[in-house]
Protein backbone atom coordinates (compact mmCIF):
# COMPACT_ATOMS: atom_id res chain seq x y z
CA UNK A 1 0.00 0.00 0.00
CA UNK A 2 1.47 3.32 1.07
CA UNK A 3 5.22 3.40 1.60
CA UNK A 4 7.42 6.20 2.88
CA UNK A 5 11.14 6.00 2.18
CA UNK A 6 13.77 8.47 3.39
CA UNK A 7 17.18 8.89 1.81
CA UNK A 8 20.12 11.28 1.73
CA UNK A 9 21.65 10.71 5.13
CA UNK A 10 25.34 10.15 5.72
CA UNK A 11 28.47 11.36 7.42
CA UNK A 12 29.24 15.07 7.23
CA UNK A 13 31.66 17.41 8.97
CA UNK A 14 30.68 20.18 11.37
CA UNK A 15 29.29 23.08 9.36
CA UNK A 16 28.45 20.92 6.36
CA UNK A 17 25.19 20.37 4.53
CA UNK A 18 22.92 17.50 3.59
CA UNK A 19 19.65 17.21 1.72
CA UNK A 20 17.24 14.55 2.88
CA UNK A 21 14.50 13.22 0.64
CA UNK A 22 11.20 11.56 1.50
CA UNK A 23 9.38 9.64 -1.21
CA UNK A 24 5.82 8.44 -0.81
CA UNK A 25 4.52 5.68 -3.07
CA UNK A 26 1.27 3.80 -3.48
CA UNK A 27 -2.29 4.64 -4.54
CA UNK A 28 -1.93 8.25 -3.40
CA UNK A 29 -4.75 10.74 -3.64
CA UNK A 30 -3.07 13.57 -1.73
CA UNK A 31 -0.40 14.30 0.83
CA UNK A 32 -1.46 16.60 3.61
CA UNK A 33 0.93 17.68 6.37
CA UNK A 34 4.48 16.36 6.13
CA UNK A 35 6.91 16.41 9.02
CA UNK A 36 10.57 15.61 9.54
CA UNK A 37 11.51 14.21 12.94
CA UNK A 38 14.92 13.78 14.55
CA UNK A 39 15.84 11.08 17.02
CA UNK A 40 19.22 11.57 18.62
CA UNK A 41 20.97 8.55 20.15
CA UNK A 42 19.29 7.64 23.44
CA UNK A 43 16.64 10.33 23.11
CA UNK A 44 13.03 10.58 22.03
CA UNK A 45 11.92 11.47 18.54
CA UNK A 46 11.28 15.19 18.09
CA UNK A 47 9.67 17.24 15.35
CA UNK A 48 12.17 19.49 13.57
CA UNK A 49 10.12 20.79 10.63
CA UNK A 50 6.62 20.57 9.23
CA UNK A 51 5.00 21.74 6.01
CA UNK A 52 1.28 21.91 5.37
CA UNK A 53 -0.51 21.11 2.15
CA UNK A 54 -0.70 24.83 1.50
CA UNK A 55 3.03 25.29 1.98
CA UNK A 56 3.07 26.83 5.45
CA UNK A 57 6.12 25.78 7.43
CA UNK A 58 7.23 25.70 11.03
CA UNK A 59 10.52 24.68 12.62
CA UNK A 60 11.93 23.70 15.95
CA UNK A 61 13.94 26.53 17.49
CA UNK A 62 17.09 24.40 17.31
CA UNK A 63 17.01 24.29 13.49
CA UNK A 64 15.51 27.65 12.53
CA UNK A 65 17.54 29.46 9.87
CA UNK A 66 19.57 26.28 9.26
CA UNK A 67 17.02 23.77 7.94
CA UNK A 68 14.48 24.23 5.16
CA UNK A 69 11.58 21.91 4.48
CA UNK A 70 9.97 21.75 1.05
CA UNK A 71 7.69 19.51 -0.96
CA UNK A 72 7.00 18.48 -4.54
CA UNK A 73 3.45 17.20 -4.73
CA UNK A 74 3.77 16.25 -8.39
CA UNK A 75 6.38 13.70 -7.36
CA UNK A 76 4.90 12.87 -3.93
CA UNK A 77 8.14 13.91 -2.30
CA UNK A 78 9.39 16.12 0.51
CA UNK A 79 12.85 17.39 1.31
CA UNK A 80 14.84 18.67 4.25
CA UNK A 81 17.78 20.90 3.34
CA UNK A 82 20.14 20.97 6.31
CA UNK A 83 22.96 23.50 6.52
CA UNK A 84 25.46 24.57 9.18
CA UNK A 85 25.21 21.09 10.68
CA UNK A 86 26.28 20.54 14.27
CA UNK A 87 27.20 17.35 16.16
CA UNK A 88 23.89 17.60 18.03
CA UNK A 89 22.08 17.14 14.71
CA UNK A 90 23.39 13.58 14.66
CA UNK A 91 20.73 10.90 14.71
CA UNK A 92 18.05 9.29 12.62
CA UNK A 93 15.68 11.47 10.63
CA UNK A 94 12.17 10.22 9.96
CA UNK A 95 9.55 11.47 7.53
CA UNK A 96 5.94 11.46 8.69
CA UNK A 97 3.17 11.97 6.16
CA UNK A 98 -0.57 12.41 6.56
CA UNK A 99 -1.73 10.56 3.46
CA UNK A 100 -5.04 10.24 1.68
CA UNK A 101 -5.05 7.16 -0.51
CA UNK A 102 -7.40 4.85 -2.38
CA UNK A 103 -8.45 1.50 -0.96
CA UNK A 104 -7.42 -1.61 -2.88
CA UNK A 105 -10.93 -3.06 -2.83
CA UNK A 106 -13.95 -2.02 -4.85
CA UNK A 107 -15.81 0.19 -4.66
CA UNK A 108 -12.77 2.38 -4.15
CA UNK A 109 -12.92 4.53 -1.07
CA UNK A 110 -10.65 7.25 0.19
CA UNK A 111 -8.68 6.33 3.27
CA UNK A 112 -6.36 8.22 5.62
CA UNK A 113 -3.10 7.08 7.10
CA UNK A 114 -0.40 8.59 9.25
CA UNK A 115 2.67 7.02 7.66
CA UNK A 116 6.27 6.81 8.81
CA UNK A 117 9.40 5.81 6.99
CA UNK A 118 12.23 3.77 8.50
CA UNK A 119 14.51 6.77 8.73
CA UNK A 120 17.85 7.87 7.37
CA UNK A 121 20.91 8.24 9.55
CA UNK A 122 22.90 11.48 9.83
CA UNK A 123 26.25 11.73 11.59
CA UNK A 124 27.92 15.09 12.07
CA UNK A 125 31.56 14.90 13.10
CA UNK A 126 33.15 17.66 15.16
Amino acid sequence: QVQVVESGGGLVQFGGSLRLSCEVSGPIFALKDIGWYHQAPGKERELVARITMGGDTNYADSVKARFTISRDDDKNMAFLQMTSLKPEDTGVYYCNVDVRYYSSTYPRTLLAMDSWGRGTSVTVSS
